[in-house]
């Protein structure tokens, strides 16, 4: 696959699975975009990978992700390989000097998922995501860029916006997790407020899960607020993107309260008005950053 094609794959990927993160990467600058699409397809293509040899099969998941593993590893020494989406991550990480800690971490987040389902504490938690979500914000940031001087100050804000997307997730996908086997929620919350693994997978939602769910959703709105202390830390041209992906993202939590903390009988999804709304808000700073930073280009 040529690298142009490898690139348009990573954002046909994003474009299907990430729609609130898509909708948000139309905000930057062309020449940044295509990068990220490849680190999102990165870990959705591998994701999808584990995913597809079924929960049932952990040593077909095993020998999948060690596959995909060496035609990365083949792929960051400039061979060609038979994939769709490293081509263009390779050449991202090149460019960027992406750090290979981060990308190792966000395997071995991977690889946990082969093995464990459940998680006793928060705490255990948050350690799964340091790689499965933390590291994906640092793989970003070298993209995204940032001022002069505000490189090791933006790492932790980064770190919060991977931890703040994927507890959303957590929260909004908690039928379809357990479907797969799987529980985000930790298992101390859960006795906690009186819910069972049955109680989940009951189909009603009750106001023990209800209050349960509310519980986990303050947890992440507190990792958005401290996201939040990083945008500035920014260049320009980044900052619409993120701050609509904060919203369009920080907007499930907002439907998951409207439906009272209900995330059983539905999945929450943000209103196609308001996803439009959020975009349109930060349009004209979005162009305006892009201009200045081509005026920049020319002097």
């Amino acid at each position: 696959m040529t690298l142009t094609a490898s690139y348009e794959h990573c954002r046909r990927l994003n474009a299907r699975h990430g729609r609130s993160f898509y909708l948000a990467t139309l905000l930057l600058p062309g020449w940044k975009r295509r990068h990220v699409h490849a680190l999102y397809g990165f870990a959705r293509h591998v994701d999808d990978i584990v995913d597809e040899c079924g929960p049932g099969n952990p040593a077909g998941r095993s020998a999948a992700l060690d596959a995909v593993t060496a035609r990365l590893d083949a792929a960051m020494a400039g061979e060609p390989v038979r994939d769709r989406v490293l081509p263009a991550f390779a050449h991202t990480v090149r460019s960027f000097d992406v750090g290979r800690a981060d990308i190792d971490a966000f395997l071995d987040s991977m690889r946990a998922d082969l093995t464990v389902t459940r998680y006793d504490t928060y705490d255990d938690l948050l350690a799964y995501m340091e790689g499965s979500a933390a590291a994906i914000g640092l793989m970003m940031l070298p993209v995204l860029e940032t001022v002069p001087g505000a490189q090791h100050s933006a790492r932790e804000p980064a770190r919060e916006l991977g931890r703040a997307f994927q507890l959303t997730n957590f929260l909004r996908d908690v039928s379809e997790d357990l479907a797969r086997g799987r529980v985000y929620l930790p298992l101390e919350d859960m006795a906690k407020f009186g819910v069972t693994e049955a109680d989940l997978a009951s189909g009603t939602c009750t106001r023990p899960i209800r209050d349960l769910v509310a519980f986990e959703a303050d947890r992440a709105r507190n990792h958005y607020r401290q996201a939040l202390q990083g945008v500035e830390l920014l260049t320009p041209s980044s900052r619409p993107c993120i701050r609509a992906a904060h919203q369009l993202y920080g907007g499930i939590l907002d439907e998951i309260a409207a439906a009272d903390h209900d995330v059983l009988t539905g999945r929450a999804r943000v209103p196609r008005r308001r996803r439009a709304a959020i975009y349109a808000r930060h349009l004209l700073a979005a162009n305006a950053a892009t201009r200045a930073e081509r005026r920049l280009e020319t002097t």
